[in-house]
């Protein structure tokens, strides 16, 4: 009875030895390969298309590592600081002083509500009378151009 004891632990042991062994060549013939890979992507056009692949599968390991320090964005104080709107600005956002990002938010909601955004080109916003005061008498400006044209009625 011993003797078949015996014989079923070496028999144990050997294909555990042999599974490490077995993954440890694969690793280190896959090594190799990157670095020849490497090496001719220096030298050839072509090789240079595929090593920007390899390098693209490497950058979201890259990108878990500066998960971890999540610091809060604090907001611009300018952007926070109230501002006093001219007349004309205040007869879409009031009066009060606010924020230059309220401000932009009131435009916006004033927009939308009397639909006044071009129906093909969504950039576009069409002017009504008390817009065209604050867009400098023109009839349609781009959404970029209506921040430039309400901050000069800003103080």
């Amino acid at each position: 009875m011993a003797t078949a004891k015996k014989a079923k632990k070496p028999a144990a042991k050997k294909p555990a030895a042999k599974k490490p062994a077995a993954k440890k060549p694969a690793a280190k013939k896959a090594a190799p390969k990157k670095a020849a890979a490497k090496k001719p992507a220096a030298k050839k056009a072509p090789a240079k298309k595929a090593a920007p692949k390899k390098a693209a599968a490497k950058k979201p390991a890259k990108k878990a590592a500066p998960k971890k320090p999540a610091v809060k964005r604090k907001p611009n104080p300018a952007f926070m600081k109230p501002m006093t709107p001219s007349s004309v600005l205040a007869a879409v956002v009031g009066a009060l002083p606010i924020p230059r990002t309220e401000v932009t938010k009131k435009v916006w909601d004033y927009i939308k509500k009397n639909k006044l955004q071009d129906a093909i080109n969504r950039r576009m916003i069409n002017a009504d009378e008390k817009l065209k005061s604050i867009f400098g008498g023109k009839g349609q400006v781009s959404m970029f151009e209506m921040t430039k044209h309400v901050n000069k009625h800003l103080k």
